[in-house]
């Protein structure tokens, strides 16, 4: 529908991601297209990962099933935030606001990136050996990275292997990200302890995959990162306003790099 207007100067996606834009063949070349990166999009999307985390670390799967049946299941955990580390696969704006909210929980946190940055009380890697060294160190490792084809597939059978034994792992970014049969035989192994997965390869997530019905899988329906109309609104009138007075479009996406 984009190719309908003959004047089109601007695009503006209404969230973080753009593939639904730039999977149009008849995409008009050369107009810049913005990302949503508002501040309520990083909040929600920080409240999952961290809902994510204490779930995996608090068993959450088990006080549910208790509830389900009606079973007064009282346990202690042998472990705290305070003894756990998170790995953050993507240190955008999103990363990062979830990397300081898991930091304020008592959690060890580290993170990896495309270049390397600064983060207050964050280690952060990059590159394809920084990666390995993330996942090493990573009882729980959060997914939060655009879907490119460097990320397709990433997280595969042998890097699942480099997690330590009985590490968890949450994904709020892209379904692509995990090579979905290799995480549950990991899981079924026992080498992986849980997964809490809000996005998937394809979506919605066909009501015969497997993972419905895994013991150690969470599923959420792609809930994680949501703005209002109005945070939307404010943020395209802001790119607009800046726009208008001659200064750069923020969060550009890039072909290059794919986000």
């Amino acid at each position: 529908r984009l190719a309908r207007y003959p004047y089109l100067r601007v695009i503006f996606s209404s969230a973080a991601g753009v593939d639904h834009i730039t999977r149009d063949l008849d995409l008009p070349r050369g107009v810049p297209i913005v990302r949503m990166a508002s501040e309520e999009t990083a909040q929600t999307v920080g409240e999952y990962v961290c809902l994510a985390a204490l779930s995996i670390l608090r068993d959450g799967k088990r006080l549910a099933a208790a509830q389900a049946a009606a079973c007064w299941d009282s346990f202690e955990l042998p472990h705290t935030a305070l003894d756990k580390r998170i790995g953050v696969m993507g240190l955008g704006n999103i990363g990062q606001v979830a990397a300081r909210m898991l930091r304020g929980l008592g959690f060890t946190v580290a993170g990896w990136a495309r270049s390397r940055r600064e983060l207050d009380g964050v280690e952060v890697h990059s590159c394809a050996s920084g990666l390995d060294d993330l996942l090493a160190r990573s009882d729980i490792l959060v997914g939060l990275l655009p879907e490119t084809p460097q990320t397709r597939g990433l997280i595969d059978r042998d890097r699942i292997r480099r997690l330590p034994r009985g590490a968890g792992i949450v994904n709020a970014g892209r379904g692509s990200l995990i090579v979905m049969p290799d995480l549950i035989a990991a899981l079924d192994e026992g080498h992986l302890g849980a997964a809490f997965l809000d996005v998937f390869d394809p979506e919605p997530l066909p009501s015969d995959h497997a993972a419905w019905r895994h013991p150690r899988i969470t599923i959420t329906s792609h809930v994680a990162g949501f703005a209002s109309r109005r945070s939307r609104a404010r943020s395209v009138a802001a790119a607009l306003a800046a726009h208008e007075s001659g200064g750069p479009l923020p969060n550009l996406y890039r072909a290059d790099r794919g986000y």
